[in-house]
């Protein structure tokens, strides 16, 4: 099957506009000034999941769909935003002191999960000219990937499972809410679905092979980092996600990273940035450079980050290269120490000028202790990316089973 870009570019927008809803209403009734800070729809292996939601406890509401769009959505809090809420929203209820929220805390969060979710999937139903049905709320206090709808994970393992995720954050507090709708798969799919003569398309079925082509490059990428320093490394998140060319920067944590950035040309093409916080980029340096330094991350240690820079990126584009069978050339990595929005600001830029929107590849390699960070983001040129999925596609059909096996 056949993706319509501009199809997917919209329910996007919907996902965006929803989101937007959602937080005005929050706002709304509690006074916390409240915004969306990035939206994105992916395409979801079991272990996507599993990665993205880890073991974070979440408070919230679960609520079903039915009608013209049908699926589940849920409403998810970090304990600590909930009681915040619960404060302002149920004076007098237990927000969690005992770590139990009582009824009346759970009534205002299913009230206010409620609200929001309406707010979130009106724009839906005006888009498709029909009426959305919602189930009532389902309060659920759960970690990880238990705050999903029952059976998303079996779902996510028959199949990949489209994901839409909206972070909504306060102004002035520190209060964080996520969105997660997953559409029922093959009703989605036929939404999205594409003629055959139309030129904007992407294959889904390649977009899940390079999905795992790029958790295989970062996997590789930590395999040189454990090579040169000694330190154990892991791929924590790798993951395809989908958004507009603008809110590329906002992907990337609001704090300053050490690292290198490359373009990579042919089939395909676009940029790679390789990015250290600034206290991982220190424990690289003192790893791999022979000697004590007055400035860790001077001259001499940020030619040993550009270094390493290099060597993840030789290992990540192998992996893209192998299953291709083509070569892939790239430029020298570049410098950068920055702000992460900072750094992928002029990315999106540059492929702005040619696309509306981004695959974007993103995967953090991290040390079993959490000591050590590393962000990793491919985000390919649309256009190049077609063509290196379409070549899979028409000329490497008959591989399409062993490519997929090498992988693992």
């Amino acid at each position: 099957m056949r993706v319509d870009i501009q199809s997917l570019g919209t329910y996007n927008r919907l996902a965006q506009e929803g989101a937007e809803h959602a937080a005005a209403s929050l706002t709304g009734m509690t006074g916390i000034e409240t915004y969306v800070d990035v939206t994105n729809v992916t395409l979801m292996s079991k272990r996507d999941v599993e990665d993205v939601f880890g073991g974070t406890e979440f408070v919230g509401v679960q609520i079903g769909l039915g009608g013209g769009l049908s699926g589940e959505t849920a409403l998810a809090f970090d304990r600590d935003s909930a009681a915040s809420i619960v404060d302002v929203l149920v004076p007098g209820a237990s927000a969690g002191d005992d770590d139990e929220f009582d009824d009346m805390a759970r009534s205002g969060i299913n009230e206010i999960g409620n609200i929001m979710m309406g707010g979130f999937v009106d724009g839906w139903a005006d888009y498709l000219s029909t009426s959305v049905d919602m189930t009532p709320p389902t309060y659920v206090e759960r970690d990880g990937t238990d705050v999903l709808p029952e059976g998303a994970l079996d779902r996510a393992e028959e199949e990949h499972v489209f994901v839409f995720e909206s972070q909504m954050t306060a102004v002035d507090e520190e209060i964080d809410a996520y969105i997660y709708m997953l559409p029922e798969y093959g009703a989605f799919a036929e939404m999205l679905e594409a003629s055959d003569d139309h030129d904007d398309a992407i294959p889904m079925d390649k977009l899940t092979v390079f999905d795992e082509m790029t958790r295989q490059g970062a996997e590789r990428a930590a395999e040189n980092v454990s090579s040169m320093t000694g330190i154990e490394t892991d791929v924590d998140v790798s993951r395809l996600s989908f958004v507009p060319i603008e809110d590329v920067p906002n992907t990337a944590r609001d704090e300053v990273y050490v690292g290198t950035v490359m373009e990579f040309k042919g089939t395909p093409g676009g940029y790679l940035a390789i990015l250290f916080d600034e206290p991982s980029a220190r424990t690289i340096v003192d790893a791999t450079v022979p000697m004590e330094l007055d400035e860790p991350l001077g001259d001499m240690g940020e030619s040993a980050i550009q270094e390493m820079g290099n060597i993840m990126t030789s290992g990540f584009i192998d992996g893209w290269a192998n299953v291709l069978q083509t070569s892939i050339d790239h430029t020298p990595p570049e410098l950068v120490h920055d702000l992460g929005t900072a750094i992928l600001s002029p990315i999106a830029g540059r492929l702005g000028q040619s696309q509306e929107y981004a695959f974007l590849m993103d995967s953090t390699v991290v040390t079993p202790e959490g000591e050590f960070n590393c962000e990793i983001y491919a985000i390919p040129d649309e256009q190049k990316l077609k063509e290196a999925l379409d070549a899979l596609l028409v000329e490497r059909s008959d591989q399409l089973e062993a490519n997929r096996e090498s992988l693992f």
